[in-house]
């Protein structure tokens, strides 16, 4: 009786100890990693307000090259429009602002306009070559004369005018900043007053 108890009890105990010995060999699972938080969709740019008053230059210059939006930072592109414009034409703030930089950069005369209004960081327009008759912080008003158009070659076939738009670092469509009607007008035409007759042409 002794010796079948005191079989029962090593067999019990060597039951419990091939156990112990599967659980501690038994890989353990490695802790999952916590699951990140979705990411913040992308902020969307805010819209070009059309706060435009006049074209840089000429009532309705001719476009020469237009907004060509690269791909990314470094890609090509053309970072604003080229107006055509002949040296010596006065060149305008489209919008109000202040100065931010009159200057030469690379032997090209610049003139910056940060618009009032146009939130954080604020909308800048650039133009160039100019040749400055505004100096840094002065305010402008709509179609105040900043320069006037320099006779610098090399960036279009003629003389043009480099007219830009950034918003801190990213480039945009100036032409944007421009409203409808300023976009589509013509060149002017004299209609007829009523009341008023017709002038007479001179006999043949």
């Amino acid at each position: 009786m002794y010796a079948k108890r005191r079989l029962g009890s090593l067999t019990l105990l060597l039951l419990i100890t091939i156990l112990t010995s599967v659980a501690w060999a038994s890989p353990q699972a490695p802790p999952r990693a916590p699951t990140p938080p979705p990411a913040a969709p992308a902020p969307i740019p805010a819209p070009v307000p059309v706060i435009g008053r006049v074209w840089p230059v000429g009532a309705r210059p001719a476009v020469v090259r237009g907004w060509e939006a690269p791909a990314t930072a470094y890609a090509r592109g053309h970072r604003g429009v080229d107006l055509a414009a002949a040296p010596g034409v006065p060149v305008r703030s489209v919008a109000a602002g202040r100065v931010s930089f009159a200057g030469r950069v690379a032997g090209r005369g610049v003139v910056a306009v940060e618009l009032t209004g146009t939130g954080l960081p604020p909308l800048r327009t650039t133009y160039e070559p100019v040749r400055a008759s505004v100096r840094k912080g002065d305010e402008v008003a709509p179609g105040q004369f900043v320069g006037t158009v320099e006779p610098t070659g090399g960036h279009c076939a003629g003389t043009c005018l480099h007219w830009g738009l950034l918003r801190g670092d990213a480039y945009l469509d100036p032409l944007s900043l421009l409203p409808p009607w300023l976009l589509r007008r013509g060149p002017s035409r004299l209609l007829p007053v009523l009341g008023v007759p017709l002038p007479r042409l001179p006999a043949a």
